[in-house]
């Protein structure tokens, strides 16, 4: 009578069945990475939409868009310091958020301690699910103050800027050729969703995800926010660090009359506008918008649509986008 021999996977049968599962796992993975980076896009897409209805609200029931920040004199500093109230703020009640809109006291500035609870607020709808820093207080969205890169003030060509009160009729350029709303990083030394500053307003003028493509290029990452509105966007020690960084090292001796003159050009200098890199070097800088999302971001026109631009789009047609009525032909092929 014979013996049935009984028989289990050899060590290389096995080593090759782990391998077909490591190769199976290794072509899933991009696909469920990209299925939920999808998700994503979508979710920040419904972010826009809403943010664009809220727009449109506002401007039916007061025949004005929201003003881009208010402050008495301009150019504005985006340093935590002034009145600063923005248009997030004003929209809160065509939100759903009256509570928090009932709770920001205007008779003093957004940084005021008496708005710190408001300051602090986490509003989901400002917040893309793709962005990895940032957090309660902060907004990944930002609206185009103007075409270029330039200070906010009150002559700036966008629809939201210092002190503004465009009609519907004076966007002369069309609500669909004109940009509204676009994505924005979260970096250090942003001042939150309710600061009329850079952390709220961009402008057309530097390329979509300049910052993301200097990232890319170093390999490196930017950390959270700071949630000290003393900060600013030099990083954590606001202004006073960027002086220290920027006055010559060495010993108290008084320096020469060509350092001087070294030292005073480079102050007049820094007057200007400057951006580097993406990042805007001097207060009065603004900068562009970027995101998190690969190879452009989400914008909203002013027809309330929300179309994803890529950071290819040529410049002119970025900037026309920025200008409310710069009465030039657009080619939309973006």
């Amino acid at each position: 009578m014979s013996q049935l021999t009984k028989r289990g996977f050899t060590l290389v049968e096995l080593l090759v069945v782990i391998a077909i599962i490591g190769i199976l796992v290794a072509l899933l993975l991009p696909a469920v990475q990209a299925a939920r980076e999808a998700a994503r896009r979508a979710q920040c897409t419904n972010n826009l939409v809403q943010l664009a209805i809220a727009i449109h609200n506002y401007e039916a029931a007061n025949r004005v868009y929201p003003p881009g920040t208010i402050e008495p004199v301009g150019p504005l500093q985006n340093v935590a310091q002034g009145y600063h109230h923005n248009w997030i703020g004003q929209l809160l009640p065509y939100l759903e958020r009256r509570v928090a809109y009932d709770h920001i006291d205007r008779s003093v500035g957004v940084y005021d301690p008496k708005n710190a609870p408001v300051r602090d607020l986490n509003i989901s709808a400002l917040l893309c699910p793709s962005t990895w820093s940032g957090g309660a207080g902060y907004s990944s969205y930002a609206a185009v103050h103007h075409d270029v890169e330039a200070p906010i003030d009150v002559d700036n060509h966008g629809v939201f800027f210092l002190n503004s009160a465009v009609r519907y009729t004076e966007v002369s350029d069309g609500a669909s050729q004109t940009l509204f709303l676009g994505e924005k990083l979260i970096l250090p030394g942003d001042l939150g969703w309710i600061s009329g500053t850079r952390a709220t307003l961009r402008n057309t003028g530097t390329p979509i995800n300049a910052v993301q493509a200097v990232r890319r290029a170093v390999g490196g990452v930017n950390g959270p926010p700071s949630n000290n509105v003393g900060n600013n966007f030099y990083g954590e020690g606001g202004i006073d660090s960027f002086e220290t960084l920027a006055a010559a090292p060495g010993d108290d001796a008084e320096p020469s009359p060509a350092a001087e003159a070294d030292r005073t050009e480079s102050a007049a200098a820094s007057e200007a506008p400057v951006i580097v890199d993406g990042r805007p070097t001097v207060p009065t800088a603004v900068g562009g918008f970027s995101s998190d999302h690969p190879g452009g971001g989400n914008f909203a026109f002013g027809d309330g649509s929300i179309r994803y631009i890529t950071e290819t789009i040529n410049m002119q047609v970025f900037q026309q986008l920025g200008h409310r009525a710069d009465g030039q032909l657009l080619d939309e092929r973006y």
